[in-house]
C-alpha cells in the first residue's frame, strides 16, 4: 500500500478532523495520536524506535553544536555551514557529523510512514548538498524515498543526473560552480539514456528507474482498461474514473490523458522495462531473486560490498524494498518476467 501523506493515529487511524485533533509524538516527531491514551496504548510497540530515532538526534545536535563552535584551525576553516558547503567529508573534523545525520536517516526509516520517510530524505538532500561527492553513498537511498513519496518526477530527475552529467569523467566533484543534480522534468517516457544501460551504472539508480518505469506502465494499462467503460458512463464520469487510476505524473501530463488508445505507449514501455530488468541482471544477478523472496536478506547490514556481490544485492534490495511493495503490482511484473525467462 502506498504511503499517505495524510496524519493519521498510529492506533486507529483517525485524520484531523472537528472532533480529533492530533499530536505528534514528542520522542519522534514523526507518529501522530488522537489521544493520550492511545499513545500510551502503541508505547510498548513504538518505545525502540521511538528511542532510537530520540538518541540519533540528539547526537546529530551534540556534533552540530561542536562544528559551529569550532573556532577553526590549519585544518579546519571557521562557519563550516556557510563556507565549505560542497565538500564537507574533505574536512575530516565534520565526519562524525555526517554520520550522525546518516544515522538518524537510518533510525527514522524504521518507521513506516510518510512523515518519517519525508524527514529521511531531506535529511539525504542536505548531506548530498553539504558533500557532493557522496562519500557515504546516500545517492544509493535517495531515490527510493523519493517513489515512496509519489514523488516519480524527482526521482527521475534524481537518476538522470547521475546517469549523465555525474558519470562524466571530466565532471569536476570539487568545483562548487559546476550544476549539481539540476536536471529538472525530464521526460519521464523518454527513450533510456545511456547511462542507465551502462555496465558501468548503479545499480541502486538502475532499480529505482525500473520500478518508476513499471509504475508508469501499470498506469498506462490501467487508463487503456478504463475505456471499455466509454460506451456505459457519461464522459464526464469516465474522465473522474480514469483521473483515479493514474498518479500525478500521468494526470499531468494532457496527451497522455486524453488519448483514447494507450497501446503504443504500453509497448514502448514495456520495452524499456525488459531493457532495465535484463540490465539489472547483469549487474547483479542475485537481485531479482531475493526481490522476489526477501525474507533472510531484510536487515542485512553489509559494511562493504563489491559489484555483483551478495552484500550489494542486500544493500539496494534494503533501500529500495519498501518502494517496491508499496507499488501495488509492481513485485508481480518482476515475478512474470522471471517466469517468462525461465521458459525460455
Amino acid at each position: 500500500m502506498a504511503l499517505s501523506p495524510t496524519s493519521r493515529c498510529s492506533v486507529c487511524s483517525t485524520t484531523i478532523n472537528k472532533d480529533a485533533k492530533l499530536f505528534r509524538c514528542a520522542g519522534c516527531s514523526v507518529l501522530h495520536y488522537c489521544s493520550r491514551d492511545h499513545q500510551v496504548l502503541h508505547w510498548n510497540e513504538h518505545k525502540r524506535a521511538c528511542n532510537a530515532i530520540r538518541k540519533a538526534r540528539q547526537s546529530l545536535d551534540k556534533e552540530e553544536q561542536k562544528l559551529r563552535a569550532h573556532p577553526g584551525d590549519f585544518m579546519t576553516p571557521p562557519n563550516l555551514f556557510e563556507e565549505c558547503v560542497g565538500h564537507f567529508w574533505g574536512i575530516f573534523e565534520t565526519r562524525n557529523y555526517m554520520r550522525s545525520r546518516y544515522a538518524l536517516v537510518e533510525a527514522l526509516l524504521e518507521i513506516k510512514n510518510y512523515a518519517a520517510v519525508e524527514a529521511a530524505h531531506d535529511h539525504i538532500r542536505d548531506i548530498l548538498r553539504l558533500c557532493r561527492s557522496d562519500n557515504m553513498g546516500t545517492r544509493d537511498l535517495l531515490p527510493a524515498l523519493c517513489l515512496r513519496l509519489g514523488r516519480d518526477q524527482e526521482c527521475y530527475d534524481f537518476c538522470k543526473w547521475y546517469a549523465t552529467t555525474g558519470s562524466e569523467c571530466k565532471y569536476d566533484w570539487g568545483n562548487m560552480d559546476l550544476g549539481f543534480l539540476d536536471v529538472k522534468d525530464a521526460d519521464v517516457f523518454e527513450s533510456l539514456p545511456n547511462g542507465f544501460l551502462s555496465r558501468y551504472g548503479n545499480l541502486s539508480l538502475t532499480v529505482a528507474v525500473t520500478l518508476l518505469k513499471i509504475r508508469l506502465l501499470l498506469d498506462l494499462r490501467a487508463l487503456q482498461n478504463s475505456m471499455i467503460l466509454r460506451r456505459k458512463v457519461a464522459p464526464e464520469i469516465l474522465d473522474i474514473v480514469r483521473s483515479q487510476l493514474v498518479t500525478t505524473l500521468i494526470l499531468g501530463n494532457s496527451k497522455i490523458m486524453n488519448s483514447a488508445d494507450q497501446r503504443p505507449a504500453v509497448r514502448d514501455l514495456e520495452k524499456q522495462v525488459q531493457m532495465l530488468y535484463s540490465r539489472v541482471g547483469v549487474h547483479n544477478k542475485q537481485f531479482w531473486p531475493a526481490l522476489l523472496n526477501p525474507r533472510k536478506h531484510l536487515g542485512a547490514q553489509p559494511h562493504a560490498y563489491s559489484a555483483g556481490s551478495l552484500e550489494e544485492m542486500q544493500m539496494v534490495l534494503n533501500h529500495s524494498y519498501d518502494s517496491w511493495k508499496e507499488t501495488p503490482g509492481a513485485i508481480e511484473v518482476i515475478r512474470t518476467r522471471n517466469f517468462l525467462k525461465r521458459q525460455e
